[in-house]
């Protein structure tokens, strides 16, 4: 039996902390060239800054706003062999602040994919289940998108990136049928994506995002050991609910659905020791919180260790997005070890 295709996740998906020093900085030490760099400050209310090699260096999009794409001649300036370059934007890089950034290696710049009704330019890693992709959206129809990975995704998130539109979410699982990423809301019926996505395409409904330029959407795929998206349900005890990942996660991320609550996000670099309780909010641009201790990353899952209604609500539903730190047990039968 095949435990994980990933032995090592780190060559795919790393957390980095760094900081600031309001000049021009390389943060490095990354396994591979990002092609996704998620930059957040831990110190200051500051946005969340996401960049990707395929929209290009500079370009920033914020996922606690509507905000259209800007140009941030100060932000991330280089995606590099081991890790990229920023300026001195305080966003990014005010100085003395403690920062955290969460980086993907899809495929680089990408390439033009024919698959759907509209051409895509798309930077794929099918190995890591993770693809970025480019496109234009247009008419009141429906059109299909190719993605560049070989199996149907999972979660995506989608932003009109030279629009003030919101930040679309689709996981099948427990929701069936759309978040969006900048808001506390719960699950709308009002959903862009169209259908069921297939191994090669997803679709989207021009009616509910509009016609427009330079859509940006991520794709991710369940890859075992490596990353699961999924749902469970709170207990609203102190032993709260245990959520079965098959590895040791390095980052999870946490939505009630079914109900209002923010998205709040973990990672093992944050928190190198159990309890987990650093979190910061997708959806918002406040610092760092630390004072509620909110769960245990274990060599197979998390576990809920308080009863706040964000994360562990009695009866509520809630999607989970989780990135291996290692897998449960590696390729050749080497178990993960507990914190």
């Amino acid at each position: 039996m095949a435990y994980t295709t990933i032995d090592k996740p780190s060559n795919y998906f790393e957390a980095k902390l760094y900081t600031g020093n309001e000049s021009n900085l390389n943060i490095t030490g990354l396994d591979f060239a990002p092609s996704l760099v998620w930059i957040k400050d831990r110190t200051t209310d500051h946005s969340n800054c996401w960049y990707d090699s395929v929209r290009g260096v500079q370009k920033r999009l914020q996922s606690n706003n509507t905000e259209a794409e800007g140009t941030d001649a100060q932000g991330v300036t280089a995606f590099n062999s081991d890790g990229f370059t920023i300026g001195n934007s305080s966003s990014v890089n005010q100085n003395n602040d403690s920062f955290v950034s969460w980086n993907w290696k899809a495929g680089g710049s990408g390439s033009t994919n024919t698959d759907g009704s509209v051409n895509s330019t798309v930077s794929a890693n099918a190995t890591a289940g993770f693809s970025i992709v480019e496109y234009n959206t247009a008419g009141s129809g429906t059109q299909t998108v190719g993605h560049g990975l070989n199996s149907a995704p999972t979660f995506i998130i989608t932003k009109p990136a030279q629009n003030t539109e919101s930040w679309y979410v689709y996981i099948p699982t427990g929701v069936g049928s759309s978040l969006r990423l900048n808001t506390t809301a719960a699950a709308i019926s009002s959903t862009p994506y169209a259908g069921t996505p297939t191994d090669t395409l997803f679709s989207i409904n021009n009616g509910i995002i509009g016609g427009y330029s330079d859509v940006i959407s991520y794709c991710f795929t369940d890859v075992k050991g490596y990353s699961k998206f999924g749902s469970y349900v709170g207990n609203g005890n102190a032993d709260g609910t245990f959520v079965y990942t098959g590895f040791k996660p390095a980052w999870v991320l946490i939505k009630p659905s079914s109900t209002t609550g923010s998205w709040y996000l973990f990672d093992s670099t944050r928190n190198s020791f159990n309890v987990t309780n650093s979190r910061l909010k997708v959806d918002g641009s406040e610092a760092e919180s630390s004072n509620i201790d909110t769960l245990d990353i274990i060599s197979n899952g998390f576990k809920l260790r308080d009863t706040n209604a964000a994360w562990n609500g009695s009866g509520t539903t809630y999607i989970y997005i989780c990135f291996a730190e290692n897998p449960f047990t590696t390729s050749t039968g080497v178990p993960a070890t507990a914190r």
